[in-house]
């Protein structure tokens, strides 16, 4: 998930002088969802006791976010305080703890736990170099693009980009991975749909990548939808690719990275008319098997021993069934709750500890964030889902799948082989599955290859696999 987080309007409740003064300096704290993002807050206080804040994300080169709402206020005996980004569907309660503490909770869409630690240090932070970014002029035509779907609902806005010369020409649809995304996929000030429309492009297709819903010139309500919401949502971006005169309407594919290589999937199984399609971290198995090994491939490179992270994956499938199959969210967490109780009696207390059970409402915050998180309507859809039957479907469609080796969230080893089996079973007659070496889920060069890294890279995609990429493309597409 990609936190994105500009006039800024003041709401404040009076509260004690003294309590008002705690707030005021620069905090800083990491979100920790399928990435590790450090923000740092700043938070001053004018003369009639409202205060103003703002936040620097570093790692996606955002600085100075002014929030639209800033609150403290006395609860009991509790202090907080609240802000809100309005636009990005952003908030955040904390309460104050030892003067340097503020500890609360981060939404936006899911609801995740966020410290902020006070620091009496200036915090230094500078943007990061993203070179591979196409600037203009470009060799092609790009013009910016909006369309409705069929039934007039949404509306979608994009970027479409057509080479130089008579058409028509191949055209390519990318869809973006979880999380709201808009139509370059940015995350952490990286452009990947950018470079690849840009490598496309110069190599003879057209390309149109789009803004996910709620963002950008898309409207629509991203909170309440789920991945049968974006294959709609990529049926009408593909509807609409077909339109255009520069299109040869017999030769158009699909590129989609993570979700979005699942949504590809689904759409190419249900529809007569997709040529091809490129897979970049798709997943091939079922969503709980697969995010349990993701669970297990951060553990053990956050440097959990790999039989801890072992044990780790047995609970994380146990609570992930109980949640889904659950009547309500209360009961959700009893049974999570009574798992994880039955899970450390098996297991020593280094392990338990290792996970992070150390207390009583060490387990119940567990249980909540988990219910929490998998009870909104796109994950508690997206869990459900399992690719097999939709890749055995894509019977004439040409299909190139890649993974990073490196790969955490999409592991690799587990679901190349899975969609390599799925294809054969359902004998498509031409496709490929490749593992790059030393790649990362966003196809980076990485070092680390942790999720931290994402943002520290300059690399914004592998030159390896843009080449792998129009590669094949020229071979099987044209």
């Amino acid at each position: 998930m990609t936190v994105k987080l500009s006039l800024f309007v003041i709401v404040a409740l009076p509260v004690a002088l003294q309590a008002q003064e705690k707030f005021a300096g620069t905090w800083t704290g990491s979100l920790i969802t399928l990435d590790t993002l450090r923000m740092v807050l700043h938070v001053s206080q004018s003369p009639d006791g409202t205060y103003k804040a703002s936040i620097d994300c570093p790692a996606q080169n955002m600085f100075g976010l002014n929030c639209d709402k800033v609150e403290a206020r006395n609860n009991g005996n509790d202090t907080l305080l609240s802000f809100s980004i309005d636009k990005l569907k952003v908030s955040y309660t904390g309460k104050i703890i030892n003067d340097t503490t503020l500890a609360g909770n981060f939404t936006q869409g899911a609801t995740i736990p966020l410290v902020f630690y006070k620091t009496f240090s200036p915090q230094v932070v500078k943007a990061i170099r993203r070179p591979q970014t196409p600037k203009p002029p470009f060799p092609y035509r790009s013009e910016e693009v909006v369309y409705k779907s069929p039934d007039q609902l949404m509306q979608f806005g994009g970027t479409i980009t057509i080479p130089q010369g008579r058409g028509p020409f191949p055209a390519i649809l990318l869809i973006t991975g979880s999380g709201q995304q808009d139509r370059d996929e940015t995350i952490f000030d990286h452009k990947p749909f950018a470079v690849i429309a840009d490598a496309l492009t110069k190599d003879g297709f057209v390309v149109l990548r789009v803004d996910d819903r709620g963002i950008g010139n898309t409207n629509g309500n991203i909170v309440t939808s789920t991945t049968a919401d974006f294959v709609n949502d990529a049926n009408a971006s593909i509807d609409y690719l077909k339109t255009r005169p520069e299109v040869n309407d017999k030769k158009v594919g699909l590129l989609g990275h993570s979700e979005g290589g699942l949504i590809a999937t689904i759409i190419g199984s249900q529809r007569k008319d997709i040529a091809f399609i490129v897979l970049l971290a798709a997943p091939g198995v079922p969503m709980i098997d697969l995010m349990a090994e993701q669970n297990v491939a951060i553990l053990t490179a956050s440097g959990i021993s790999p039989a801890t992270a072992a044990q780790y994956k047995i609970l994380y499938t146990e609570v992930a069934n109980a949640t889904l199959n659950a009547p309500d969210q209360n009961v959700a967490k009893q049974e999570v709750i009574t798992r994880v109780n039955n899970w450390i009696a098996k297991n020593d207390s280094s392990t338990v500890q290792a996970v992070g059970f150390r207390s009583e409402e060490a387990k119940q915050q567990y249980a909540n964030q988990f219910v929490t998180q998998v009870w909104s309507p796109w994950m508690k859809y997206f869990m459900r889902i399992n690719p097999h039957p939709y890749l055995v479907n894509l019977k004439k469609v040409k299909v190139l799948a890649l993974n990073g080796g490196k790969d955490l969230q999409v592991v690799a080893q587990q679901n190349l082989p899975a969609i390599s089996d799925a294809l054969k079973e359902g004998h498509t007659k031409v496709f490929e599955t490749k593992e790059l070496i030393g790649l990362n889920h966003l196809f980076q060069t990485c070092t680390k290859c942790t999720l931290a890294e994402y943002g520290q890279l300059e690399e914004t995609i592998a030159p390896v696999a843009l080449q792998t990429i129009t590669d094949w493309l020229n071979k099987n597409a044209k």
